[in-house]
């Protein structure tokens, strides 16, 4: 019969084999990202390209390559993943992100097609590339929502919302990109800039706040954030906001913009990857932790047959936390207490992690309700995606409420929400 000592080695078993499947859906994190990062820059010298920059035609060339050599990389790291049912507890979700994103890289040759012969718009480019980030993002996101060790939890939250802060930089790079090629910033697109520059600040926020195990992607953070105040692109930023009074901008320095903006983006750019390296780093530690306790519970195991029982009513002893100790317990009438204790302590352990973990998904929860919120007020009030949390969050100032308690009484009353009608046709 097998003994409570058995199960808890099976049951920190279970903890390596969830760790592992972490540790390997962490690691598309580093693909995936380098693979956004081509995208984004592609993003920006297409809106360059289709808005009469002739001189970027080559450039844009030069990007697809490096683009499609990320997109390589990324479908190789895809193809290691064990895809057999029931391998990964979140495949369900994970997959079907994926499948997404892929079907999106797949439709990326037919964009660029209509990019080079110019038949798109700058505004339909960036929206298409937005769509296609966005789904790579995803992945991202399901390995944080899905996140086992609080840890691990922690670094892949950080590790999103950097990400996410990166894509707005590189949305407001194309998009004032396209504004300083046609010489003119109008109302619209200047309201939608402001609300990008707001995002990045609040996603890099979470960030920080998420970050506190990767010491070296914050010491770069805050180089990078102590430079970028004094560097090209706040007064970019200052000309272009000065110009917008009039609507007319420079277009004379729209590869200055274009290149002060990538300075900054290249530099998160090594962020992420510092982010993405101690994030491997944590997931390695973490299994080398499990398998040495592992180690120590299987010591133990077969010492624990013929021991007699009865020290379950005993006094509690006291929580063990040195493993060392546990692997060199002396065999004798103590042998049933260490075991007992062993149980105690990873229960113990196992409600702290579950505590931390709570804590750390309630970021990602409210992210999800605030998103549907904006979708809700999106689809029934024709806003746009600015307009809609502008809405949101000038509501939680004015009733001094929380942005997601908002949210979710906009969801609430989803069905009083009647849809704004067509305007008719002339």
């Amino acid at each position: 019969m097998k003994s409570g000592m058995a199960f808890l080695v099976a049951a920190r078993q279970c903890e390596i084999h969830e760790l592992q499947q972490l540790m390997r859906t962490s690691a598309l994190v580093r693909p995936a990202g380098e693979c956004v990062h081509e995208l984004q820059r592609e993003r920006g010298l297409s809106n360059l390209w289709l808005g009469g920059g002739n001189d970027f035609g080559r450039g844009l060339e030069l990007q697809v390559e490096r683009t499609r050599r990320s997109e390589s990389a990324l479908r190789a790291a895809l193809e290691e993943l064990d895809t057999s049912a029931g391998r990964i507890g979140n495949g369900a979700r994970l997959y079907s992100r994926i499948a997404y994103a892929l079907q999106g890289l797949d439709a990326l040759p037919a964009l660029r097609a209509d990019v080079a012969a110019r038949r798109v718009a700058a505004d339909f480019s960036t929206r298409a590339f937005m769509q296609l980030i966005a789904a790579l993002l995803a992945v991202v996101f399901e390995a944080a929502d899905s996140a086992t060790d609080p840890g691990i939890s922690r670094c892949l939250v950080a590790m999103f919302h950097f990400l996410q802060g990166k894509e707005l930089a590189g949305q407001e790079r194309a998009t004032v990109a396209a504004a300083f090629t046609c010489g003119r910033l109008d109302a619209a697109t200047l309201q939608h800039w402001l609300h990008l520059v707001d995002s990045q600040d609040r996603c890099f926020a979470v960030f920080v706040e998420f970050a506190t195990d990767a010491v070296n992607a914050m010491a770069q953070w805050r180089t990078l954030e102590s430079s970028t105040r004094t560097g090209a692109l706040p007064r970019m930023r200052a000309l272009a906001l000065a110009a917008a009074a009039d609507s007319q901008l420079p277009s004379a320095r729209s590869r200055d913009w274009f290149e002060a903006c990538t300075q900054r983006i290249d530099g998160m750019h090594e962020v992420e990857r510092a982010l993405a390296a101690e994030l491997l780093t944590l997931c390695r530690t973490r299994i080398a932790e499990a398998e040495a306790d592992l180690a120590a519970r299987q010591a133990l195991l077969d010492d624990v047959a013929g021991v007699p029982a009865g020290t379950f009513f005993d006094a509690e002893p006291a929580p063990r936390t040195d493993t060392a100790a546990l692997v060199t317990v002396p065999i004798g009438p103590q042998l049933e207490r260490s075991v007992l204790g062993m149980v105690q302590e990873q229960s113990h352990r196992l409600q702290a992690m579950g505590d931390e973990l709570e804590a750390v998904r309630a970021t990602l929860s409210e992210r999800k309700v605030v998103e549907r919120a904006k979708g809700l007020l999106m689809a029934h009030r024709r806003l746009s995606e600015a307009e809609a949390h502008r809405m949101l969050r000038e509501t939680a100032m004015n009733q001094n409420r929380r942005l997601v308690d908002v949210a979710e009484s906009v969801l609430a009353m989803s069905d009083l929400l009647a849809p704004v009608p067509p305007a008719p046709m002339r």
